[in-house]
This record gives C-alpha cells, sequence and structure tokens, in this order.
C-alpha cells in the first residue's frame, strides 16, 4: 500500500507540473523566453482558488477564474517585454515581485489552508462515484488529474495547429517571417506569454486543492523546475518521433518527480529538495545534446 501511495504521489505532482511545463514549454521552447512570471503565477493561481472556494465559490470555478488572472499576469509581461522595451528576463522577474504581494493580498495571508472545503478532488458526487465504481480515493483523484491534464494537452496541441499557433511557432523560430506576412511579432509574443502563464496559474489552482492550502513560497523554483521538464521532453521528443512534443513533456515532468522520489528515497531529506532540483537540472543539461543552446536559453534564470 504504501509503494502505491508513492506512485499515485509521483503521478499527481508530474501531471500538475505536467500541466505547468506545457505553460513553460510555450515560452521556453515556442518563444525562446526563460519567463520568470511563472514563479509568481503559479502561486497566484493557488491563492485565487484557495480563497475563492473558503467564499463558497464553487472550485471548478475557481479554476477558470485563476486561469484568467494567470493569462493577464503573462499579458502584462509581454507588454512590459515588447512595448515598454525591457529585456524579457527582467520583465519576469518584474511582474514576479510584484505577484508576490498581490497574492499576500489576495489570500490575506501567507498560508491558508482549505483541507475542509470541497474541492475538485473531495467533491461528495464524485466519493460517491467512487464507491460505486469501487475505487480508492487515491485512485479517483489520480484519473481526475489526468482527464484535465489530457484535456490541456489536447487544446494546446489544437491550438498549435491553428494559424494563430503556427504564426505563435514562427515567432521564435523566425521572426522576419513573420513581419513579412505582415503579422506583429510583438502582439503574438505577448499572446504566448498569456497562454504560457494561464497554465501555470491553472496548475497552481489544482495544485491548492490537491494540497488543501495556499502558501506563499510555493513558486520558488517553479521555473527551474518546468524547465527541466521541458528539456526532458525534449531529449525523449528527440529519440521518439512518433510522440508529440507535448506529450513527451507531460511524460518528462513524471520521469523528473521520479527521480526526486529515488533521490529522497535513497536517504536525502524533503529539506534538499531544491538541491536535488538544481543537481537535476545540472545533469540535464550536461547530458542533453544541445547543451550549448540550453544553457544559453537558461543562463538567466
Amino acid at each position: 500500500m504504501n509503494s502505491i501511495n508513492i506512485i499515485y504521489g509521483i503521478l499527481m505532482e508530474g501531471m500538475i507540473f505536467g500541466i505547468v511545463s506545457l505553460g513553460t514549454y510555450i515560452a521556453f521552447k515556442i518563444l525562446s523566453i526563460a519567463d520568470m512570471t511563472v514563479d509568481g503565477s503559479f502561486p497566484l493561481g493557488m491563492a485565487i482558488s484557495a480563497i475563492l472556494i473558503t467564499k463558497g465559490v464553487p472550485a471548478v470555478l475557481t479554476i477558470i477564474i485563476a486561469v484568467i488572472f494567470g493569462a493577464i499576469s503573462g499579458f502584462i509581461t509581454g507588454v512590459i517585454h515588447v512595448k515598454l522595451k525591457v529585456r524579457d528576463i527582467l520583465a519576469g522577474i518584474i511582474v514576479m515581485t510584484g505577484l508576490y504581494s498581490i497574492n499576500l493580498r489576495v489570500a490575506g495571508r501567507a498560508n491558508l489552508p482549505i483541507f475542509n472545503y470541497d474541492t475538485i478532488f473531495k467533491n461528495p458526487s464524485v466519493a460517491k462515484l467512487a464507491n460505486i465504481i469501487g475505487i480508492s480515493r487515491d485512485l479517483s483523484k489520480v484519473i481526475i488529474l489526468a482527464i484535465i491534464t489530457l484535456v490541456c494537452k489536447f487544446i494546446l496541441d489544437q491550438y498549435l495547429k491553428t494559424r494563430s499557433g503556427y504564426l505563435l511557432k514562427s515567432v521564435g523560430d523566425n521572426e522576419t517571417l513573420v513581419t513579412t506576412l505582415s503579422r506583429d511579432k510583438d502582439k503574438l509574443k505577448v499572446l504566448g506569454l498569456a497562454i504560457a502563464n494561464a497554465f501555470v496559474a491553472l496548475g497552481g489552482a489544482i495544485n491548492a486543492q490537491d494540497k488543501g492550502f495556499f502558501e506563499i513560497s510555493a513558486g520558488t523554483g517553479t521555473l527551474v523546475v518546468a524547465i527541466a521538464n521541458v528539456i526532458i521532453g525534449l531529449k525523449i521528443a528527440s529519440r521518439f518521433k512518433f510522440l508529440s512534443e507535448t506529450t513527451c513533456v507531460l511524460i518528462g515532468s513524471i520521469l523528473y518527480r521520479l527521480c526526486i522520489s529515488i533521490a529522497i528515497s535513497l536517504g536525502m531529506e524533503a529539506v534538499d529538495l531544491k538541491l536535488i532540483t538544481a543537481l537535476l537540472l545540472l545533469v540535464i543539461l550536461v547530458l542533453n545534446k544541445d547543451k550549448k543552446k540550453n544553457l544559453k536559453d537558461v543562463k538567466k534564470v
């Protein structure tokens, strides 16, 4: 049973940060931007979801609202970058710093528990259905999150196949081409950052409902973890051509969480999590064939 709970935990963490990594994939891989806004929009999603749940707002609706405000935070970063001509990394840092205070204002405190409130994982209807089917509460949580994650992947995949999606990908690959097509590359960057942080805030809202609380420091290091997940995913995609990059990013997130779990099981304590994260990212970058390009992309982080 203990090992099963560990597996469930790895899958839950992997999928939650998989959603975050889908957003980071847009900024890091498609737009070639290491967006520090992520470290602020992740706890923003947590704060909004947690405080609204305590006010009696349905858990699903709190997630939708968190997504909207996550998109707004990314939009602000994009505007600062393209309109005020501030470097992308600095624009992200500015918004991330501002979000720290905003998150405290939203939640009203540094730590806000929601253990005694209904969430998407503690809904009476879901519990009743789980009992009828004959599955455990933990397994039902994994299934719910798997459905949400797959829906997010499907939506992103479908968007990237649209005209707007192709233009967004062109911005990162060849800005001149976008300009030649009479499209505003700056607007596309703003759009891309808004979508990216919408995914990140979505992951934050789900994380709050899974963990049962909001914590102001929850966003620290989120971008580093997400970038590690993306790099692992892209490495997998380069070897298994039949898998889409978004699928590989999700797989990479679960594999990364598995590595963390193994490290802790080998004797490292939970307080060493950030150290483990840093070492894992370093190993990933060193082993990556395109390490020079990746180091150039993340040296700002």
